[in-house]
């Protein structure tokens, strides 16, 4: 292959060409800085991006390749790749997509960015999100929204649609995102890729990152399992401090070790009500799901129809915990913030300790309730969206209330695992007639990563989509 189609490579396939010697990373990250200027206008998957700092790594790699021992080398040595803006970087300015923050240089950096440095990935930069990661969509006031590689007029979804358009686009091969309500799996489905939320505390927000909910969890986005599963690698080491530790693998295991593993035959159960009884699935989102429970089906394993284990109960007190978390940014200029943010602190400001406890608490009631139903299975089928990416503008045709209302068709099925903690992904098995990409959800048991890797590898399999790209992938 051409240096013009290095970024038709997957992050696992790009580390072995660097190890063998077949190109390096000062070409990886040149061809993909090439890439960025060339689309991100048009994407705007960047809040900043980094390119001298890339070309210094990039350059330091290659030294470290001819005088180093290869079998030293971190298994993601000389890939490019791209952080959220959420997560804090001191080399570079995190935004929080926020104005207020427009100059914000952190004095300690994410025990994510650090991991993902030791794994021997280079950042070409930080990824747009929306103003605190409030949105189902990415729209800021800094560089504007990001849109799907598929239609630019579509949304690429939030809170990282920034890093799915990236990785949709053939920016960087992989990216790291974060989730506290669908927000990796949201914009996977919006740009056809893969993307994964961990469980709860499979990946540290440490060292000052919060925990309080125990709503949001870092993780990747990709075109293949083994790209998710190879970052889940490089992520999943808990942090001295951290509130909650997902279980870790046996000892000599790896997550890439399960995207190669035959998950068995497994009891799936498949549902498709939203939980609200306004909003109804789209068609062609609806027979996507049904395809994929009958694919499922088609490979061995038991599928059976069950109700929504969640049904309405958490409603209420996730948006409650929502509009509280919304505060755990101090700013001292509150006049910059976006309208939308305005509404959901002053939503969070007006609720009492007694009535955020209630909400935590009937979260997590609801949730042990639906674990409970879920227990007979290994995995849970929904749809991922209710409805297909709508333009970004579309959600601010009207004030703040009507803003978030109309968000519920992107995270309708999404948010309820953040509150149960379960891993779920987004996986891209669908498309419609007019050529929008369309996702399915599967989530697993509580610290189920593993046997959920195997089994969205052994669809991946069967129904490839990595070949299936936008046009300007090409």
């Amino acid at each position: 292959m051409g240096q013009s189609g290095l970024h038709e490579l997957d992050a696992v396939a790009q580390a072995a060409a660097v190890r063998g010697g077949e190109i390096s990373p000062v070409e990886l990250v040149e061809h993909h800085l090439d890439r960025i200027a060339r689309y991100d206008a048009q994407l705007g998957a960047f809040l900043t991006v980094t390119a001298e700092s890339a070309r210094d790594q990039a350059s330091s790699a290659e030294q470290r390749l001819t005088h180093g021992d290869l079998d030293a080398l971190p298994p993601l040595f000389g890939v490019p790749t791209a952080i959220k803006d959420l997560s804090a970087t001191t080399d570079v300015r995190t935004t929080f997509g926020s104005k207020a923050f427009e100059e914000f240089v952190p004095q300690r950096e994410a025990h994510a960015v650090r991991l993902l440095r030791e794994a021997g990935t280079i950042s070409l930069g930080k990824t747009n999100t929306p103003e605190f990661g409030l949105s189902g969509y990415t729209d800021n006031d800094l560089v504007g929204p990001a849109r799907s590689p598929w239609d630019t007029a579509r949304t690429a979804g939030g809170s990282s649609g920034g890093a799915a358009a990236a990785v949709a686009a053939g920016l960087v091969p992989f990216a790291h995102g974060s989730d506290g309500g669908g927000s990796i799996r949201i914009p996977a489905a919006c740009c056809g890729i893969f993307g994964l939320k961990p469980s709860r505390g499979r990946i540290s927000n440490g060292p000052v990152g919060s925990d309080v909910t125990g709503f949001t969890i870092q993780g990747p986005l990709s075109w293949t399992v083994r790209d998710a599963a190879a970052m889940l690698d490089a992520l999943a080491h808990p942090q001295p401090g951290d509130p909650y530790w997902a279980p870790p693998l046996p000892d000599g295991e790896s997550f890439l070790q399960y995207a190669g593993r035959d998950p068995g035959r497994l009891r799936i159960g498949v549902y498709t009500d939203p939980g609200l009884d306004e909003l109804a699935v789209d068609p062609e989102i609806m027979a996507a799901h049904t395809a994929a429970a009958e694919l499922l089906a088609s490979l061995g394993h038991e599928v059976v129809e069950i109700p929504n284990p969640f049904g309405d109960t958490l409603r209420d007190s996730f948006l409650g915990i929502w509009a509280t978390q919304s505060l755990l940014m101090k700013t001292a200029s509150e006049e910059q913030l976006r309208p939308l943010s305005k509404w959901w602190r002053e939503i969070g400001r007006g609720l009492s300790a007694e009535q955020f406890l209630d909400a935590m608490t009937g979260t997590q009631l609801g949730s042990r309730r639906a674990v409970e139903a879920m227990d007979a299975f290994d995995a849970v089928l929904t749809p991922t969206l209710a409805v297909h990416p709508p333009a970004p503008e579309w959600f601010q045709e009207g004030d703040a209330l009507l803003e978030a209302q109309r968000q519920t068709g992107l995270s309708c099925f999404t948010a309820a695992f953040n509150a149960s903690g379960q891993p779920a992904a987004s996986l891209p098995l669908g498309q419609s007639a007019d050529g929008v990409p369309i996702g399915v959800m599967l989530a697993g048991r509580p610290a189920g990563e593993a046997a959920l890797i195997s089994l969205c590898a052994q669809i991946e399999a069967a129904q490839p989509w990595a070949h299936r790209r936008p046009p300007l992938f090409a």
